[in-house]
């Protein structure tokens, strides 16, 4: 459509120097088209919310239990690590879930 900018009764403003203007188009466009299509979803809204919960529980590990650096070397003693850090954080999760039943003290 060469014509388009010729007819058109905006050329003067939008593109006096030249015969048609020229928009120029990234390469992955198109890919980032589809991402954006994709997040106005209802399954995406649904992912990110348990992506969340996930991220935070890393989260968690990282900054409370310690766990920004493992201390055991090798992959054995990684997952050990790890295994052990989200065992201490599922306890903590159950506790709050089922609290210790409150004794009474005798006087």
């Amino acid at each position: 459509m060469k014509d388009g900018c010729q007819v058109c009764p905006s050329k003067q403003k939008c593109c006096p120097n030249a015969d048609a203007r020229k928009i120029t188009r990234e390469e992955h466009e198109d890919a980032r088209q589809v991402a954006r299509d994709l997040a106005k979803t209802e399954e995406y809204q649904i992912a990110m919310k348990l992506r969340k919960k996930v991220k935070m529980l890393f989260a968690h590990l990282k900054r409370i239990l310690g766990l920004g650096r493992l201390r055991l070397r090798g992959p054995c003693g990684a997952n050990d690590e790890f295994l052990l850090a989200a065992t201490a954080q599922n306890l903590r999760k159950l506790a709050k879930i089922f609290p210790a039943p409150q004794q009474t003290r005798k006087a």
